[in-house]
């Protein structure tokens, strides 16, 4: 593929996620959306994050691992008891980074 080629599907593909976020942004902001829609979309971006995170944490090579072997899931657990302690963002993912990051260079 060439440069131009590889601009042009960027354009196109950064067409299409603006018309696809417009169309929502125009259709919510000119009627009432129903409040059970409302309710419904409050779950979408959670269940999105844990669809991506869920994975990474729970599986090895594509097999479900919950042994202590299982760094990501040991540094997964301290960070969610550190978010629920202190509610704070940037504490939170830097446990969870330091955690990780020791479990695997020390335990090597």
């Amino acid at each position: 593929m060439t440069n131009v080629q590889l601009l042009i599907l960027f354009f196109i593909l950064g067409a299409i996620t603006f018309a696809q976020r417009l169309s929502f942004i125009a259709l919510f902001g000119r009627t009432d959306v129903p409040v059970w829609l409302i309710r419904v979309l409050r779950f979408v971006p959670p269940a999105v994050l844990c669809a991506i995170i869920f994975p990474d944490v729970f599986l090895i090579n594509g097999a479900l691992v919950l042994a202590p072997s299982n760094y990501r899931l040991i540094a997964a657990a301290l960070a969610v008891a550190v978010a629920l302690i202190t509610r704070n963002v940037f504490v939170t993912i830097a446990t969870g980074m330091v955690t990780l990051w020791g479990l695997t260079l020390f335990t090597a």
